[in-house]
Order: structure tokens, then C-alpha cells, then sequence
């Protein structure tokens, strides 16, 4: 680290999705151990800046505006050509790019940076891309995300050994959701399975029917469930499908389901999480901070891969050497070893069928939007996750 000298202001980009942002966070406390004197602030997209508000080592959270690109392309271009001045006047000495994607690269360079990190484009985006950066870092596969972003620094010899992803809940928002538990008759040392069913991307979703009997199953065991969905219609809808299937459970027990669908903002929901006994839902954002806020979490994975995408045990991410350079300078070691199937990690299981085909990345099957390997996982197995799960949180006091 000795070469970066005088770097008093940095700047991490990471201009994705929510879950994406929030597994970027062991960069900025490795920046902050390594720089304690600089400012370090966070460049993502608007509506996702939520899950890093409140953590210490950020001074800054700035935010673009995704709608720009709706605009017509004169008003596009004075917008992306105004937010680009608004970088370049913050003079930053480093830029840290997670993103890989053109726009950053470009705000990265025109920063005016003298550092400026980021993985090798290797032939994505536009020609001469790689250029644009000063620290080139080599991409492995098979690598968990929190340990891709924290490698972007490792390569260029800033070092870490915590890769925790820190989820900060403020303490309004935990007497909010306090307040909403005692209205509905809820107790933190009731047995409480946080059921975040829903996904923007629908092939990602499992099967409404199942989802409804596992319900069932829940609270026929006395367990109370609370059902979280953003507010997006779609997802609504489905929470509605699936709340509509249910049986006789959910009538004869109404005070053990709490529907919160579209209720909730991002540290709303994650309040929820840290009181539960476990989480229950599909690869996307809630499962990441669920796991964020130490909660035990089963995830239904289809089309993605658990090895990169996997909720991450911060029990496991601090001192771990395993994660050091190994010869020849690969990092090749993510916690969910095999491509598929179930898989355990610290207090964390995926379940995913163990299919030649799976995980593909693609939008579903043939184009369809819905994913047959998520389909194809079964009730009973779900219902002998949690039973287990359940079992440990008894003994766990939880």
C-alpha cells in the first residue's frame, strides 16, 4: 500500500441493485483501517443508498438518479454532464469502482483521481475501457461477491481480514417495529419466521402454492409468521395470491400472521429480521440483510449461484485466513463449495436443485420468466429445513 500516497479523499462506486450495494460494505472498513484519516464516501444508485446509511465508516452517501435515462437525450446528456462536474469539483485522490459497468468507469476517470482501482473490463464495454483505470485487478470465478469486492483493494496490496457486512438499524426504527409487535400481539421471544416470498425478478419466485402451505405448516406449529414485500404492485399481488391460498390455518389463527407486504421501508424490514427466529424467502436484498443483521436464513435459490450470491455468515468474516492469496495470487475459496444443491454455511442454508443445468443465470427457462428447478422444490423439503432450523433456535434461545 506504501505507492498510495496523500490519499485523503476516496470514492467507492457501486451503481447496482440493493443487495449488490449492501455486500460491498467490508470495502469501506477496509478502506477506513487502511486510510483512518480520509473521507471516504459511497457513489450508488437512488433507492438503494438505505442499506448503507448509518455505517460509520462512510461520510458521504451520493446518489444518481436512475431515471435519468428516461430522459430525451439532450436532457440526459446536461444531466450525466452536470452530475460529472459534481464528482470532479469533490477532487478525489482514488476511486474504487465495483460497478463494471461504462458509466462508472467514466465517472471513475473524469473524477480526476490519481488512483483509480477496478477490475480488468477484459473486453466488456467499450474499446480501451481498461485504460480508464490506474490498479487493474484480475476477476476469478466461483468467488463469493463480498469477497470479489474486497479483492478489488487486495490486489492493490490494501489489506483486510474483516469481511463483515455491516447493516446499521436506528434506534427509532426498532421502537417503530417494538410498537408494531406489541399492536399485533407479537413477542420477541415468540417463535417468528420473517417470510420475504418476493422478488422484482418473478423468475426468482417459488411456486405460490407451496409458499402457502408452508404457512400453514408454520403456524399449525404455533410459529408467527410476518410477511414482508416491497411495494411494488406485482409483488403485492402475489403476496395476495398466496395469502388467498392459504386454508383453514390462517383463518382459525389470524393472531399468528402479520401481513406487512408494502409497509415497510429497507431498515424497517431489516428490524423485523433481527428479532426473528429465521428468515424464509428467495435470493434477492431482504435475504442479504436478514443475514446482514445476523438472523439465521433458508434461501430458495434457482437460476443464480449460491457460491457467489449465498447469504453470508458475518459470524465466519472476521480474521479468516482462508481467504488470503494462495500461490500464483488466486482467491479461489467461497464458503457454499459445491455449484449446487443444499448447502450450509455457519447459520445460513440454500437449497437449490442439484440439476447439470443449474445455476444457468438465466431470466427463467427458454425466455418463460419462471425457473422449473425452483418449482421443482418441494414443500416437504422446506418444512424439514425449518423444523431443523427451529430445533436450533430452541436451543439457541431464540
Amino acid at each position: 500500500m506504501s505507492e498510495f500516497r496523500k490519499v485523503r479523499n476516496i470514492l467507492v462506486i457501486k451503481l447496482r441493485h440493493i443487495g449488490d450495494v449492501l455486500l460491498a460494505a467490508p470495502v469501506f472498513s477496509a478502506l477506513r483501517k487502511n486510510f483512518p484519516g480520509a473521507n471516504i464516501s459511497a457513489l450508488v444508485n437512488s433507492g438503494t443508498q438505505e442499506v448503507l446509511s448509518g455505517n460509520p465508516d462512510i461520510d458521504e452517501i451520493i446518489t444518481l438518479d436512475r431515471d435519468i435515462i428516461k430522459n430525451n437525450p439532450f436532457k440526459r446528456y446536461r444531466s450525466e454532464l452536470s452530475f460529472l462536474k459534481k464528482i470532479r469539483q469533490k477532487r478525489f485522490d482514488m476511486t474504487v469502482d465495483l460497478t463494471s459497468g461504462d458509466r462508472a468507469a467514466i465517472l471513475s476517470f473524469f473524477s480526476g483521481a490519481r488512483y483509480r482501482l477496478a477490475y480488468d473490463p477484459a473486453g466488456g464495454g467499450f474499446m480501451g475501457k481498461r485504460f480508464l483505470y490506474t490498479h487493474i485487478s484480475k476477476k476469478y470465478g466461483n468467488q463469493h461477491m463480498v469477497l470479489q469486492n474486497v479483492d478489488i483493494l487486495r490486489q492493490s496490496g490494501i489489506t483486510t481480514n474483516d469481511f463483515t457486512v455491516n447493516f446499521f438499524i436506528p434506534e427509532e426504527t426498532k421502537i417503530f417495529v417494538k410498537r408494531i409487535f406489541e399492536k399485533n400481539n407479537i413477542n420477541e421471544n415468540d417463535k417468528i419466521v420473517h417470510l420475504h416470498p418476493t422478488s422484482r425478478w418473478l423468475f426468482k419466485c417459488w411456486e405460490d402454492e407451496h409458499t402457502a402451505k408452508v404457512i400453514e405448516w408454520l403456524l399449525e406449529q404455533g410459529v408467527k409468521v410476518i410477511v414482508t414485500s416491497a411495494p411494488d404492485e406485482r409483488e403485492l399481488e402475489k403476496v395476495k395470491n398466496i395469502l388467498s391460498l392459504c386454508s383453514s390455518p390462517v383463518t382459525s389463527r389470524p393472531s399468528l400472521l402479520l401481513d406487512l407486504s408494502g409497509k415497510t421501508d429497507i431498515k424497517q424490514l431489516a428490524a423485523i429480521s433481527s428479532v426473528s427466529s429465521l428468515f424464509l424467502g428467495v435470493d434477492t436484498a431482504p435475504m442479504h440483510i436478514a443475514a446482514a443483521v445476523g438472523t439465521p436464513v433458508i434461501a430458495l435459490f434457482g437460476p443464480t449461484g449460491a457460491f457467489d450470491w449465498g447469504p453470508w455468515d458475518n459470524s465466519k468474516g472476521q480474521g479468516a485466513s482462508r481467504y488470503d492469496s494462495i500461490p500464483g495470487g488466486e482467491r479461489r475459496e467461497s464458503p457454499y463449495k459445491k455449484r449446487n444443491g443444499i448447502q450450509t454455511y455457519g447459520i445460513h442454508t440454500v437449497i437449490q436443485k442439484a440439476w447439470e443445468c443449474v445455476p444457468c443465470g438465466k431470466d427463467g427457462c427458454n425466455g418463460a420468466k419462471t425457473s422449473k428447478c425452483l418449482e421443482e422444490i418441494t414443500v416437504e423439503e422446506i418444512k424439514n429445513l425449518l423444523a431443523e432450523k427451529l430445533r436450533m433456535s430452541n436451543k439457541n434461545g431464540k
